[in-house]
């Protein structure tokens, strides 16, 4: 069941001799298809220097394990400061303490031994039991935003669908009542544009603008939980309290509190719009979904193998904190690096024909979609219930998904974080029950 699009031996890009030398991942047709040049990368430059970017691109397993399994030379907060708001920090931060409450770095991007209490107090709201309990809301969501669009015969994907769906879900949990489904996904990709490094500076001030509603928005509904406690996340953060009987600063519940709404909704919705292309695209992997879609054991592969095979993280950033050895490469101290999940999960000496879908792959949790370490994603649990739910109600309620463009014409929001359409016009038949 060969899935992509991307030439297997021929270069898809334009404009390259060397696609390695010549290319960076600033190139948007790079960004939007990247598989072939993470294979080139792999094969002649596994730790290679982006000139343009000026980052080392890790693109091989191993050496994602390595990085990650060390997080003291390996710098997840030095590298997420540097990236944010790359080339505006400054004039950045100065609008969101003039607007919007104050800049609140992200707690959650830290090192330990700080990160380990944030994690700690961030995991509560994300316990296995807690998710399992989860279940039937989200299951009801999922049913009743795909039966909206069901009867229409077409819908965009991103906005129609999955958004929808992840937006929804989020915003309840977190307690905040009826917000515009379009407001948080604007807010959503301004958040995401800080580690995107695509953004001019007057996109940079329209971002922070939007960061400034969405700041003002959280701490407003901060202070309502500080003097009345409900059944909701926001309560959670504010009231939580650690071995010690510490609580988050109000500065953390902040910056804890946009995380949890940013990330709890755009890279699963991201996840979800590749769903729905892998299902418009390939009509045997619909069946074989439909055929097994009260099959559970099933789902949970096909959920993990969809995660491997379009990861909706591109990758994270770390930066060195002595001159070290990377994949036989000498690396400075304070080099700037980016994991890239995407190429990691598409190597071929550990998942065998990577642009094949392949729920029986024997090693299908191997893959780094959800990174890894002390910096794991702290939602993996949640984001995997609702991306599988999304799969078998789609196709319990949808049939004869199809995209109305040709796949290649598919469009990308430019980012080098992660890997969201802008788009996604498809039609559909309401399955005969």
């Amino acid at each position: 069941m060969a899935i992509s699009s991307e030439g297997k031996t021929e270069c898809p890009y334009h404009g390259y001799t060397d696609v390695v030398r010549d290319g960076s991942l600033l190139d948007y047709q790079i960004q939007a298809r990247p598989n072939y040049y993470y294979r080139e990368l792999r094969e002649k430059s596994p730790i290679h220097y982006d000139e343009r970017l000026g980052m080392y691109l890790v693109s091989r397993y191993e050496d994602l394990q390595t990085i990650i399994a060390d997080p003291v030379t390996f710098s997840s907060e030095l590298g997420y400061t540097e990236q944010y708001a790359k080339g505006f920090k400054d004039e950045f931060k100065r609008i969101l303490i003039e607007k919007g409450g104050g800049f609140f770095p992200d707690a959650i991007k830290t090192d330990p031994p700080y990160h380990t209490r944030i994690r700690r107090l961030l995991e509560k709201a994300f316990t296995a039991q807690r998710v399992a309990l989860l279940e039937p809301r989200i299951e009801e969501i999922i049913r009743d935003v795909i039966a909206e669009v069901g009867e229409r015969g077409e819908a965009d994907g991103v906005s129609d669908i999955a958004a929808p769906i992840t937006i929804r879900f989020i915003v309840e949990q977190l307690g905040l009542g009826q917000v515009e489904e379009k407001k948080i996904q604007d807010w959503s990709y301004a958040m995401v544009a800080q580690a995107g490094r695509m953004q001019t500076r007057e996109q940079m001030i329209h971002n922070a603008e939007l960061i400034c509603e969405l700041q003002q928005f959280l701490i407003a509904e901060i202070r309502d939980r500080e003097s009345t406690q409900r059944d909701d996340m926001i309560s959670d953060l504010v009231h939580a309290t650690d071995e010690d009987g510490n609580r988050l600063t109000f500065e953390e519940i902040v910056s804890l509190a946009r995380a949890l709404l940013v990330a709890g909704n755009e890279t699963t919705t991201t996840a979800i719009s590749h769903l729905l292309v892998l299902l418009a695209t390939q009509p045997n992997v619909a069946d074989e979904l439909y055929r097994n879609s009260d099959d559970n054991r099933y789902l949970l592969r096909f959920t993990e193998e969809l995660l491997r095979w379009e990861p909706p993280s591109r990758g994270l950033t770390r930066m060195t904190t002595r001159e070290v050895d990377v994949g036989g490469i000498r690396v400075p101290e304070r080099a700037h690096l980016l994991l890239l999940w995407a190429s990691g999960n598409d190597m071929e000496t550990v998942f065998p024909s990577p642009r094949t879908f392949d729920v029986s792959r024997k090693n299908v949790m191997r893959h780094l979609s959800f990174g890894g370490g002390a910096h794991r994603c702290v939602g993996a649990a949640l984001a995997r219930l609702e991306i599988k739910l999304t799969a078998r109600e789609i196709i319990r309620q949808l049939d004869d998904i199809r995209l109305s463009i040709p796949v290649g014409e598919l469009k990308f929001v430019p980012t080098i974080a992660t890997h969201p359409l802008a788009a996604l016009p498809m039609t559909f038949k309401k399955r005969k029950q």
